[in-house]
This record gives C-alpha cells, structure tokens and sequence, in this order.
C-alpha cells in the first residue's frame, strides 16, 4: 500500500478525493456476513457490512462496490496438480515484467474460471491433440462457444493434453482477474463509512464438475468477519434517485435484486422525503426467502414504504412472479406512472428484466386504452425524462 493513503482526508475534508480506486483498492473490514436465506431455502443469499472507515471513498444510493476477488485454493491446487508444475516457479504476470510465485498468481492475479475462443486458439499451438485443433478451426465456431459455456482452464488442461508448455506460456494466455460489481445495499446517510452487499452464492453443476462463483463463494466460504476485502466504489450514473424528494418511486427487484432499493428506502428514510416509495420483491418461499423482511415491514409500518408487493413462485400451485403482481396492480401502477413517478427494475438481465418490461407495456396499453405502438412510446418518453432505469445483469 503507498504511504501517501495514511493522510488522505486527516483534516476530515470530504472533497479530498479518495487515493483509492479500482487499481488501488482499499482494504475494507468485514463487519458482518450473515445468511439471509432461513432453513430449508435452496439459496444462500450473503449480508455483509464493509467499513470504509479511513478511506475516504463515498458513494451514492444506486453506486455498486467493485470487489477483487482471489481464486478457490482448491481449483488452484487441482491445476498445480494436472500439470505437475512448481507452485514456486516465478512468472511474469505483466508487460512491465512484474513476477509472482505461479501460485500467488493463479491464486490471486489470474483468471482461471473462464475460457475464451484467444484462449482456446492460443492453447492449440502447444499441443498435438486433434481434437482441440478442431475445435478452434473457423467452420467449428459454435462448437467453440458451446464449449467454452461453464467450462474453465482445468476443464481444457485436462481435455486437451498432452501439454508441451510451460507454466509461463500457459499464464501468459490468461486474463488479469477482473473486479465484481455488485449494487450497493445501503445508504451513506444512514450508515456513515459503511458500506453493504447482497450477494447471492453461486454454485452448479457442469460437465462433471461442481462449480462456484469466484467472489461471491469467496464471501460465503472464505470470508469471516474481522477479514479484509480489497473494494473500491464503482459510480452509476445512469440508476440513481430522483433529484426531487417529492417525486414517487417504483422498485422491482426479486432476490439479490433488491440490494440498491435497500439503499433508496434507508436513504429516502433519514431525509424524510415525501414522495411516496413502492416495492415489488420476489423469491422463492416467503418462510426462507423474504430477503430483509423485518426492515421492509418495519418501514412499511412507519410509511417510508408506501407499498410492498411480494411474489413468492414455490409458495403457490401457479408460480407467481413480480410481473404478475405487476398486472394484478396495474390499475394504481398506471396512475403511478401518470402522476410521474420513475420506475426501477435490478436484477436478472435474461429472463425477469423482460418480463416485467413486456408487463410494464402491458399495464400502459391495457390502463392507458393505448395501441402497442403507443404504450412503447409512451415507455421511451419515461426513458428519456430519465424515468425507466434498469441495473440488470
């Protein structure tokens, strides 16, 4: 760490920007990491409360926290194994000749969960095998792509060999490990020179093999409290709260989406705002599922949440999702829309972000008597006013 962070804001001046960032990150103090999920849940959903104490870093409800990651001790030992390479051996990890013991840089440096075509190209020149010289020929490119799908660099050092490289030439082939976003759970006004995140465990089966998000089974396995992680603050411009206290908000986030609505109600809570706030969460059982429960109904009761709508699929014959009670809601939800309230969705891009979009247009064209055509424009006007904000991925 450079000495010149020691001073940076000791006279308490918030201006001073902060000598940390995404290529300086600031060793932030686990204070908390609590399951939300209850027993009996089929997800394991992390709180974990982060102290920027001494950092200086601020951010705004809406921001996310980039997080480095380190790899799994135990991919990182399989690999060191497959290859019978020397965890000692130095290697140079970057253009300016920088070098780490190979397993300090497998561990901490290097990508080694994802596989890439470059990759996949590059790798074809170190072995004999035919099959991957195939597998990398341009007419087999959706071969390609379907095998790099949930795949990573100890599938392909197994599938591939025998290897005729060395560990350098192999970690020259790979990626830096790259930081993971995650949306800010909470507000600075509320909890000064803290910082929150709901994560959510990732783990499956593919091709044989059990696997795990890098970051986030880092923060459920590895991660005790008392631990550091290095964070820096990631600015969103493009999902924030609206600039007048008075205007209405709508919120959709099922599961982990719920991380910066969190933030918005702390926040909307400590500045007393007046516009009135409501919430569509969704997940999977109300019994084990009801991420922040206790929070959301305590700020229901005192008014900071106007409306709480939730949608729990397993709970019911038909599975119920936010979108559903999105329609059976449509009537007010319009009128919502109407009296200006800015309308937010977070989290899952593939699936739920689309249903709640073609709902959303459905609500529009049904409550509005409008044509499809003009329930999509009247959509992109609220897009344009900066009313129709999504942070899905």
């Amino acid at each position: 760490m450079k000495m010149m962070q020691l001073t940076v804001n000791k006279n308490g001046d918030n201006k001073v920007p902060s000598a940390y960032s995404r290529t300086n990150p600031f060793q932030a103090k686990v204070l908390k990491n609590i399951n939300l999920n209850g027993a009996g849940s089929s997800k394991e959903t992390r709180h974990i409360e982060l102290s920027l104490e001494g950092s200086g870093l601020s951010y705004i409800p809406g921001d996310a926290l980039g997080v480095v990651p380190k790899n799994d001790p135990e991919l990182v030992a399989s690999l060191l194994e497959e290859m019978h390479w020397d965890e000692k051996t130095e290697v140079t990890i970057n253009k300016q000749g920088d070098t780490l013991p190979l397993k300090e840089a497998l561990t901490d440096h290097f990508e080694i969960t994802l596989l890439s075509k470059k990759i996949l190209l590059a790798a074809a020149e170190f072995t004999e095998n035919e099959k991957l010289k195939n597998l990398v020929l341009v007419e087999n490119a959706a071969q390609l792509k379907e095998y790099t799908n949930g795949r990573d660099l100890l599938d392909m050092l197994r599938d591939f060999g025998p290897w005729k490289a060395t560990a350098q030439e192999f970690v020259s082939l790979l990626r830096k490990m790259t930081p993971r976003l995650y949306s800010i759970a909470s507000s600075m006004a509320a909890h000064p020179s803290e910082v929150h995140l709901t994560i959510g465990a990732v783990r499956y089966n593919a091709h044989g093999r059990d696997r795990n998000g890098v970051c986030s089974v880092l923060v459920a396995e590895r991660t005790q409290e008392g631990d550091t992680l290095p964070v820096f603050v990631q600015p969103n411009k493009h999902f924030h709260l609206p600039e007048s206290q008075e205007k209405d908000i709508i919120m959709v986030g099922p599961g982990t989406g719920i991380a910066p609505f969190r933030s918005f109600i702390e926040e909307r809570a400590v500045t007393k705002a007046d516009g009135r706030t409501w919430l569509f969460f969704g997940d999977q059982h109300a019994a084990s599922d009801f991420l922040y429960q206790d929070e959301l109904e305590k700020y229901q009761k005192e008014g900071v949440l106007t409306r709480l709508e939730t949608a729990f699929s397993r709970d019911s014959e038909r599975k119920v999702y936010v979108q559903h009670k999105m329609l059976e809601n449509s009537k007010e939800l319009f009128e919502w829309l109407e009296n200006g309230a800015y309308f937010y969705v977070c989290g899952d891009k593939q699936y739920m972000a689309k249903d709640v979009h073609s709902a959303l247009l459905t609500v529009i064209e049904k409550e509005g008597s409008m044509t499809p055509e003009e329930a999509e424009a009247y959509l992109n006007a609220m897009k344009e006013q900066g009313r129709y904000l999504r942070d899905v991925y």
